[in-house]
C-alpha cells in the first residue's frame, strides 16, 4: 500500500517482467549512448587541441628563430659562463 497525494491508500502496482525487461534495455541504451557521445566530445576537444597547439607552434617559429640567433650573439651578463656539475659524498652527520 502506498499513500497518494491526497494522504489516501491506493494499491500500488509492482513491474512485470516485461517493464523490467524493457527498462533494462533503455537503461543500456541510454548509457551506451552517453558513453558514445563522451567519446565523440572527446575527440572533438582533443582535435581542437591539437589544432591550436600546431596553430600557436607555426605562429611563433619565426619569434623563436630571432630569440635563438640573439642568443648566440650576445654575450652572456657579466662576460662569463660557468657551466658544469658538482657531485659529493656526505658522510653521515655532516650537514648539507
Amino acid at each position: 500500500m502506498r499513500l497518494d497525494n491526497s494522504g489516501q491508500p491506493r494499491q500500488s502496482r509492482r513491474p512485470g517482467l516485461l517493464q523490467k525487461i524493457l527498462g533494462a534495455f533503455a537503461g543500456v541504451v541510454i548509457l551506451a549512448g552517453a558513453f558514445m557521445l563522451s567519446v565523440v566530445v572527446l575527440a572533438i576537444v582533443a582535435a581542437a587541441g591539437l589544432v591550436g597547439g600546431i596553430y600557436l607552434w607555426w605562429r611563433t617559429r619565426e619569434l623563436r628563430k630571432q630569440l635563438r640567433e640573439r642568443m648566440r650573439n650576445q654575450p652572456p651578463p657579466g662576460g662569463r659562463v660557468i657551466d658544469g656539475e658538482v657531485i659529493r659524498d656526505i658522510e653521515p652527520g655532516q650537514r648539507h
